[in-house]
């Protein structure tokens, strides 16, 4: 199948790209990456009327680092994540997760704005901006807009992006001292969405947990930050572990699907989270209740 008829502009700047979003406002696309939206329009899940190409704009790509702040343009690629030396040192949760992205192919086309403004629920890159406190920066006709992660996913391929608005960086607070991350992800075959994941931020003082931010994919219709206050600041014992496990249980409703069920992404969710703190913690014998 190929996608319905539809006109297509190459924007030659940020300001041309937000003029022709607001004068075709939903009926508009934009193609930056375009490693989902190409595939969905050949599926005829999506019809727009407008392509907006924002390829060529050099302003949204750039990795920098300056005052406690790592900026992420919009069009900086996967294979770009995966091999910036600012990423690895200040926010190495980026490059682990980005090695399970889909494949060399998406990895080489697909970019980290293209990812956030599809906001899959089984995505990693939504998931770890959260974990990493990120802010999302969206330009529109009037102003910018500076949105928490969090606040930032509405629903399955929902956002708090306007029609006429475009998410043109990402900006990650340096990490603290002490800080540690963890990534994991269930998945059929590497590559393919994950059934369950986990990325999370923390900051590990004496053997305890100071902070701790895990944020799952793929149980809800968005990424979930699940905070666990009983973690924090004490000796993690294998009872205090299982009351979060517990918690974590509780507070978790996911979908059933022809990949698994809810019950076993409830349950592959705790091993996640048990995986995680053991991993932090360097606690392996903390890893054993992921069976509890």
């Amino acid at each position: 199948m190929k996608a319905s008829a539809f006109n297509y502009a190459r924007a030659s700047s940020v300001g041309n790209a937000i003029e022709l979003l607001s004068q075709y406002g939903e009926r508009a696309k934009v193609l930056s990456g375009g490693q989902s939206l190409m595939p969905a329009m050949n599926l005829r899940l999506l019809a727009p009327e407008m392509i907006v190409d924002i390829g060529a704009l050099d302003e949204l790509r750039g990795i920098t680092r300056q005052d406690g702040i790592l900026s992420i343009g919009a069009l900086i690629r996967h294979v770009d994540l995966q091999n910036s030396p600012l990423i690895a040192t200040c926010a190495p949760l980026l490059k682990e997760a980005i090695a399970h992205v889909a494949h060399p192919a998406i990895r080489n086309r697909g970019t980290i704005g293209g990812s956030l403004a599809h906001a899959d629920p089984a995505s990693e890159l939504p998931a770890c901006v959260i974990a990493l406190d990120a802010t999302i920066i969206v330009r529109g006709p009037a102003s910018e807009r500076r949105i928490a992660a969090e606040d930032f996913f509405i629903g399955i391929y929902e956002t708090a992006l306007s029609a006429d608005e475009l998410l043109v960086a990402v900006e990650v607070p340096l990490p603290r001292s002490n800080a540690a991350h963890y990534f994991c992800e269930f998945a059929r075959r590497h590559g393919d969405y994950a059934i369950v994941g986990l990325a999370a931020q923390a900051v590990v003082d004496n053997q305890k947990l100071s902070d701790l931010r895990p944020v799952f994919f793929g149980v809800g219709d968005k990424a979930m930050h699940v905070k666990v206050p009983v973690l924090l600041g004490v000796d993690v014992t294998p009872k205090v572990l299982s009351d979060a496990l517990q918690a974590l249980g509780a507070a978790l409703d996911p979908p059933e699907d022809q990949q698994a069920s809810g019950a076993m992404r409830r349950h592959l969710s705790k091993v996640l989270l048990a995986r995680c703190v053991a991993a932090l913690l360097s606690r392996p014998d903390l890893a054993a209740l992921e069976r509890a």
